[in-house]
């Protein structure tokens, strides 16, 4: 009996299936965002040529038949993916990014070695320190404001500053900023700081790691586990830091 077409396509793709169980290697599980993503990278296109179906394709794969041969299924995918993660953001740990501060040409000046000697604690969070600064712009306008440098380091490359290239200068976007001459006034919460303004206390920076609050006041006690250090440096016309200690969770 002459074997009609159905036959023809599908019995050489049987032997194809035989041979190939346990032949090709699969790519790594956790290169792929989805498990369907991954099926979909063990299917050859010999498979959907003699399939002529995506979703039987996929199934193939899922108990074994194709690809490396290994049948997994969604539940062992997802976990291997969480543990890939999870050893991912251990290597981040242990392996953190260098200090800007320790860069060879680092700057010898008081500001400079004030907030270098901060850095590790601000970018563990175990400290939170607001800079206020006061000095001229380009322009020569005298310009001040209060800088969560916690932020600044998370968001901005501050080698230039390290390297004694560019003052450090407040912007628009901190916690405040003022300008002198155009009487520009700004306040901003950050990432760490809530705005506070009190008739009595004035400005006042709320921590939103413990609620607690910085006075910036020179006239008043700045707060709780807060430090107030003024430094003096030439290049600038002011220079405080407020260092807060977070008070870690029980």
């Amino acid at each position: 009996m002459k074997a009609g077409p159905d036959t023809k396509r599908t019995r050489p793709y049987c032997i194809s299936l035989l041979s190939r169980t346990m032949a090709e290697p699969s790519a790594g599980l956790t290169d792929h965002a989805t498990y369907e993503a991954f099926l979909d990278s063990q299917v050859a296109p010999i498979d959907l040529f003699y399939l002529e179906d995506e979703d039987v394709a996929r199934q193939l794969v899922e108990l074994g038949y194709r690809g490396n041969g290994e049948a997994v299924k969604r539940e062992d995918f997802l976990a291997r993916k969480a543990a890939a993660e999870a050893q991912r953001n251990a290597k981040a740990v242990t392996d953190p990014k260098p200090l800007t501060c320790s860069h060879p040409d680092v700057a010898k000046t008081p500001l400079v070695a004030a907030l270098a000697e901060r850095e590790q604690a601000n970018r563990d969070g175990k400290l939170a320190t607001i800079i206020y600064v006061r000095l001229r712009n380009a322009r020569g306008q005298e310009v001040s404001g209060y800088v969560d440098y916690s932020q600044r380091l998370l968001f901005e490359d501050m080698t230039p500053f390290f390297i004694g290239t560019r003052a450090l200068l407040p912007k628009h976007t901190d916690l405040s900023f003022y300008n002198w001459e155009t009487q520009t006034s700004l306040v901003t919460a950050s990432e760490n700081f809530e705005i506070v303004t009190d008739a009595y206390q004035g400005l006042v920076f709320k921590s939103k790691l413990d609620r607690k609050m910085i006075n910036v006041d020179p006239k008043k006690q700045p707060g709780d586990y807060t430090n107030r250090v003024k430094i003096e440096d030439p290049a600038y016309i002011q220079v405080v830091l407020y260092d807060h200690t977070v008070r870690q969770k029980p």
